[in-house]
């Protein structure tokens, strides 16, 4: 019998993996920033994150202690070249001992930056303590500044709770103060525009982010969600946006200028590579990419690898992979 060579191609990267270095992966990516979720639990119900009546959280005896945490993250900054951790959720907020894991992680050499992202509701009592424990910075979600729309998104009403935390953030000193808007598909390009005007007026550092197709009542169609480019047109009819000069590098989100140095946006693209960012894709990743699908109804992705990249690994509050 002949064997004949059907030509399937190789999955596998176009050079050897590396060998050597902490966290590089086999296309030369080295990651040093750690996403740290210490719970699953919320106290909102986002319409494109949960369904009205909640999910069914871990049982408390599956999170890792505060001690197990600590002793993951004492090893990821000593060992495996770590400079960055972000604390996440769910919302981090709720969770026990969020302070001393902040303490603990900062007493780490070398120190890395630590960054919280949160809902906000409850920071105002708690920016000032989270900053004296070691806390550098904050991104608080938030995706209008609508008091109605909040409430339909959210299905709670708690924007004035939101906005009083992202005062206490600014005052106990943690700078910048970023926030972090995912757009209704319905009135997401006006609250855009007025999200980018308070976050002007109050010093905040805006980035909006396209809806991921993982909301879990599989809601999501591509014909309804905003993308980056609905964005910046709406944006551009109000604002002066010119792409901002300093290299992108590994950020998520297309930069730009607001009104001549005023203040800065961030644009981020989940889904596809838009026309948008193409200019800035052309800098770093050769043409622009051909898209392919994932999967028959899965979102598109970009068709090149950008090797040597920053990228960010993940660890769960939970002993066992959920």
């Amino acid at each position: 019998m002949t064997a004949i060579d059907l030509g399937v191609p190789s999955l596998g990267p176009a050079e050897p993996a590396p060998v050597s270095g902490p966290l590089i992966d086999t296309f030369g990516r080295v990651a040093t920033d750690l996403r740290v979720s210490l719970t699953d639990r919320c106290n909102l119900r986002c319409t494109y994150c949960m369904p009205a009546e909640g999910l069914d959280w871990l049982p408390g005896e599956q999170l890792l202690r505060p001690d197990e945490l600590i002793r993951l993250l004492r090893t990821a900054v000593t060992r495996l070249g770590i400079t960055s951790v972000r604390f996440t959720g769910g919302e981090p907020l709720v969770a026990k001992n969020l302070e001393d894991i902040v303490g603990a992680t900062a007493a780490l050499t070398p120190r890395p930056e630590i960054t919280l992202t949160t809902n906000g509701i409850g920071l105002d009592k708690r920016a000032a303590r989270l900053k004296h424990a070691g806390l550098d910075r904050i991104n608080v979600s938030l995706d209008t500044v609508d008091a109605g729309r909040f409430a339909h998104i959210t299905r709670r009403d708690r924007l004035s709770d939101v906005l009083a935390g992202l005062e206490a953030a600014k005052a106990a000193g943690l700078r910048p103060v970023k926030v972090n808007a995912v757009l209704d598909p319905v009135t997401g390009l006006d609250d855009a525009v007025q999200l980018l005007r308070f976050c002007l007026d109050h010093g905040y550092q805006l980035r909006i982010i396209e809806q991921m197709p993982l909301d879990a009542g599989h809601e999501w169609q591509r014909g309804r969600a905003l993308n980056a480019d609905d964005v910046l047109d709406a944006l551009q009819r109000h604002f002066d946006l010119r792409p901002h000069p300093a290299p992108r590098g590994s950020a998520p989100a297309e930069l730009w200028e607001v009104d001549g140095g005023r203040g800065t946006v961030g644009i981020r693209s989940a889904t596809a590579c838009s026309p948008a960012r193409r200019p800035i894709c052309a800098g770093s990743c050769g043409p622009a990419p051909t898209m392919r699908r994932s999967k028959p109804h899965g979102a598109p992705r970009c068709g090149r690898r950008r090797p040597g990249t920053a990228s960010t690994t993940r660890t769960s509050c939970s002993r066992t992979a959920r």
